[in-house]
């Protein structure tokens, strides 16, 4: 079944200098599990496209069912000096959010109405 992230997370984001980052925090232990192996760098950039034009870092937080993402150069420079809406990062968690993914049967049970 195809959903949205936010079916199954929240997200934070925030920025420094030139790149952005994005926290997703999954519901449930079983479907942070399963982000793990399938929620990669190279599907978050394909995401963004053409607004992360540098390398993407991935941080596993076990303890709280968190992936962060830093999106390098992703803010077109940082502050005013940006060319695109979002010189802050902060809608970047927002825009994660919308990624559908292709959830296995079996986690159908730890997704949000």
């Amino acid at each position: 079944m195809k959903i949205k992230l936010q079916k199954i997370a929240h997200a934070r984001s925030g920025d420094k200098g030139p790149n952005s980052n994005v926290g997703l925090i999954f519901r449930h232990p079983e479907i942070y599990n399963w982000a793990q192996k399938n929620i990669t760098n190279s599907i978050v950039k394909n995401h963004f496209g053409s607004v992360v034009k540098g390398e993407i870092k991935r941080y596993e937080m076990d303890n709280l069912w968190a992936l962060n993402f830093i999106l390098g150069d992703s803010l077109g420079g940082g502050g005013s000096e940006s060319l695109i809406n979002d010189a802050q990062g902060k809608t970047h968690g927002q825009a994660l959010l919308l990624l559908e993914i292709d959830l296995p049967e079996h986690l159908y049970e730890f997704i949000d109405a």
